[in-house]
């Protein structure tokens, strides 16, 4: 995907090698050193120094194409998921306000956003958080070093300050930390000198909810893995919302005119015409890379997986070299997460304390689409639902509800829905629980847990609603797609 804006805002000499021989452990420097400083790594840090083992730290943020940096924290804190949900805040405030002269707020003059307070506000929570991860760090005597990690051997990591310093660390264990970073589409002209990186739904949806002029380029499909009736309601949402979409669309290239502004050129796969427009900003949402290129992997043996250069790990989050470990969004067939990263670290950090054998489960992990009508789920699609248990082996309840605080302010709930995916047969075990609605990523929040208790239909039809929410309209779910019949709840 891209999307498209129109707004403008406005130690001491190079080869010197320092070997640390402080020797805390024996026979390493450390028991655990953690390359990558994101939420996960710095979780499986703070977890194995609680657990008495000595450990470093070791993030370096290389600058983005754009030379933009961050602190400590990882893509989470400082260019994602924070900075990601208080925009879409910032956006849905402005909807709030809107709605407000329904409740009988009276609202003079016209509303607008002004991006730079917006903007300022929220670096500036940023920064606190980062200032907050080194001093967690320092109070819990984890080693933190502002240098990129590469692997020697598999007990031996090299340091690389910004300055060009060198420096050798030994440890028992080594862990792979390191997440990934936006891709750009280096085969169109233009894209990475005129481009930015963000993440496509998600981003048009804020931007498009404080007010500005915002499309979507949509190659083939929206929300790519997860459930497509969902990802449906999300984008009809939207595109009432105000957002555009150019479906089934390629950009060829982009121009920057003698003006400033970004002419795309793209082609409608469709008809396979040419069309162009201008913007102010391109952002390219297409997808992530692993960072991997620059651990020395390949010396070591460390299996990648070659479609994806993500690193082959096993349930224990082993690579294919004895005491190298990684976990995260590096790590192959894993979620691209952070809480499945903050937790995944904590086991690990665990069983290489010996103080535990848990393995992580990444079997319905719960996640949330914070776009304008927010999508909440957890568990099976319907299509792999049924793509493991066939369509006569699945039952599917649904129902199309209306949002009590939808209802004064007169807003159109069409796209607000959910459904829970159960087996036919025997207790109606529960596969999957799709949402959209206000408040989505609280109502998934609370219904995950049951998936780990192996929840059913009836445990659903058991539990007492809390009214009025929307969240009680999942335990009052009777009607199924099966029968045809109308699902559109009435009445409170």
């Amino acid at each position: 995907m891209a999307a498209f804006c129109r707004a403008r805002h406005r130690w001491k000499r190079t080869n010197c090698l320092h070997v640390l021989t402080r020797n805390l452990t024996g026979k390493y420097d450390y028991d655990l050193v953690v390359i990558g400083g994101g939420s996960g790594g710095l979780a499986c840090s703070k977890e194995a120094a609680q657990l008495g083992q000595k450990v470093a730290v070791l993030d370096y943020v290389e600058p983005s194409v754009k030379g933009t940096k961050w602190g400590l924290g990882g893509t989470c804190v400082n260019v994602g998921c924070i900075p990601k949900k208080l925009m879409h805040q910032a956006a849905l405030l402005g909807t709030a306000v809107k709605d407000a002269k329904k409740y009988g707020w009276q609202i003079s003059g016209p509303i607008c956003h002004d991006w730079a307070t917006m903007a300022e506000a929220i670096q500036n929570h940023v920064r606190s958080l980062n200032w907050g991860h080194r001093v967690q760090l320092q109070d819990k005597k984890v080693k933190y070093l502002n240098v990129k990690g590469s692997l020697v051997d598999k007990h031996t990591v090299k340091g690389l300050s910004k300055a060009g310093k060198e420096m050798i660390l030994t440890a028992k264990n080594i862990v792979i930390a390191t997440g990934g970073r936006p891709n750009y589409p280096t085969n169109i002209p233009g894209a990475v000198e005129h481009g930015i990186t963000n993440v496509a739904l998600e981003c048009a949806g804020f931007l498009t909810g404080i007010g500005l002029d915002t499309t979507v380029m949509v190659r083939s499909i929206a929300l790519r893995g997860f459930d497509q009736q969902m990802a449906g309601l999300v984008t009809d949402y939207m595109d009432a919302y105000g957002t555009k979409f150019a479906w089934m669309c390629v950009p060829k290239r982009v121009d920057k005119l003698s003006s400033g502004a970004l002419q795309v050129t793209w082609t409608d796969t469709h008809t396979g015409n040419e069309h162009k427009d201008t913007y102010d900003s391109v952002l390219w949402a297409v997808g992530r890379a692993p960072e991997t290129k620059a651990l020395g992997l390949d010396k070591l043996g460390v299996q990648l997986r070659k479609e994806t250069g993500k690193i082959v790990v096993g349930a224990d989050e082993s690579t294919s070299v004895p005491n190298i470990y990684a976990f995260g969004d590096i790590g192959e067939g894993r979620p691209e997460l952070t809480p499945t990263a903050i937790k995944a670290g904590k086991f690990l950090a665990r069983r290489l304390a010996g103080h535990s054998t848990e393995l992580m489960n990444y079997d319905n992990v719960p996640t949330t689409v914070f776009t304008p009508l927010e999508y909440g789920c957890v568990g099976l699609s319907e299509e792999e639902a049924e793509k493991r248990h066939g369509k006569d082996g699945i039952e599917v309840y649904h129902a199309f509800y209306k949002p009590l605080e939808f209802s004064v302010a007169e807003r159109d709930a069409s796209q607000c829905y959910l459904k829970v995916i159960c087996e036919r047969g025997g207790d109606q075990k529960i596969l999957g629980l799709h949402f959209t609605g206000p408040n989505a990523g609280e109502v998934t929040q609370g219904f995950a847990m049951g998936f780990q208790c192996g929840a059913t239909y009836s445990h659903l039809l058991q539990t007492v609603g809390i009214h009025p929410t929307c969240a009680e309209e999942l335990i009052k779910v009777s009607i199924t797609k099966r029968s045809g019949l109308d699902a559109t709840v009435t009445g409170c």
